[in-house]
Parts: structure tokens; C-alpha cells; sequence
């Protein structure tokens, strides 16, 4: 499956209340992002507000567009928007910048643990 890795700058001072509303998030949003392709979705924030996303999906773009149909999703990106710099009125979801990949361990195949 395809994996993606994406970056945000969240507001040093909204820090703490971002990760508190991580921790909560609505049942009916987690269920959303399950129904629209989203897998082994993570987020990382660093001391000074760096945001890493990591989501694997088949196709990131079908499944972004897919969040974009949902009420969910949009009262989600309405409340979080205010956590972020940089994106100039949009919704975070479609403001975050993807990382390129430049390297992935795979498991060894059974040949190459002999």
C-alpha cells in the first residue's frame, strides 16, 4: 500500500490544545477517515510545532476527496484551521505539504534471512 508522509506548522502557542483534542477525536471522524481509505494514520509534533503526518492509502488523492464530501470532515477542518500557520484561508487538509520518500525498510524476504 502506498504511504504518504506530509508536514503542517502548528501555532507554538496552541500546541498543547491541539494534542488534547488528538486525544479526543470524534468517533464519527475516525469512522470517516476509515470509510474513505485512510490507514495507519499517524501524527508527530515536535517542541517547536512541526506536525508529521504519515497515512498509508491506495490513492491519497481519492481518499483527501473523499474526506472532503464528509459533514464530518468539514466541521473537523473548520475547528483545527485556527491551530495552524500558513494556509492562507484553506482547510489543513488540503494545506499540508508531502514529503518525497527517499528510502523504506522492507522486511527481508525469507532468502535474504537464511
Amino acid at each position: 500500500m502506498p504511504r504518504y508522509c506530509f508536514c503542517l506548522q502548528v501555532k507554538p502557542d496552541r500546541m498543547a490544545e491541539y494534542a488534547r483534542r488528538h486525544r479526543a477525536v470524534w468517533p464519527e471522524m475516525r469512522q470517516a477517515l476509515h470509510d474513505t481509505g485512510w490507514r495507519n494514520y499517524s501524527l508527530f509534533l515536535r517542541e517547536d510545532g512541526l506536525l508529521i503526518g504519515y497515512v498509508e492509502a491506495d490513492d491519497l488523492d481519492a481518499a483527501q476527496a473523499a474526506m472532503a464530501k464528509t459533514e464530518v470532515n468539514a466541521r473537523w477542518q473548520a475547528e483545527m484551521a485556527e491551530f495552524f500557520t500558513g494556509l492562507d484561508g484553506g482547510p489543513p487538509d488540503e494545506g499540508f505539504q508531502l514529503l518525497h520518500e527517499v528510502f523504506h525498510l522492507e522486511p527481508p524476504t525469507v532468502a535474504e534471512g537464511q
